[in-house]
């Protein structure tokens, strides 16, 4: 089993930047598929970013956070980060980290762990 435990959340004015970390224990998590989502209220869950392989050179972003957020790994940490930049209210959300051993699962949106989540909240 692998726990994964989310922190970094919180207030932030537009045009701010916050950094999300997902530390990870249990198991080593440098092979495995690693992504981040998030859910609005009254909205669905949405995909964020995601790191494929063990060095971080393999991800994957949301169109709309492209050139804003960046996905990285930390192996020595067991971790991964979202460091977040040029944050619009419209992304205030809570942020879940999730994992899994397949990467190629976790290509197809799939993750067998989940962390409880960080709440960010983006004001205007």
């Amino acid at each position: 089993q692998v726990q994964l435990v989310e922190s970094g959340g919180g207030l932030v004015q537009a045009g701010g930047s916050l950094r999300l970390t997902c530390a990870a224990s249990g198991r080593t998590v440098s092979n495995y598929g690693l992504g981040w989502f998030r859910q609005a209220p009254g909205k669905e869950r949405e995909f964020v970013a995601a790191a494929f392989n063990w060095n971080g050179d393999s991800t994957r972003y949301a169109d709309s956070v492209k050139g804003r957020f960046t996905i990285s790994r930390d192996n020595a940490k067991n971790s991964v980060d979202l460091q977040m930049n040029s944050l619009k209210p419209e992304d205030t959300a809570v942020y879940y980290c999730a994992a899994d051993p397949n990467p190629l699962v976790a290509r197809r949106g799939n993750y067998v762990y989940w962390g409880q989540g960080t709440q960010v909240t983006v004001s205007s």
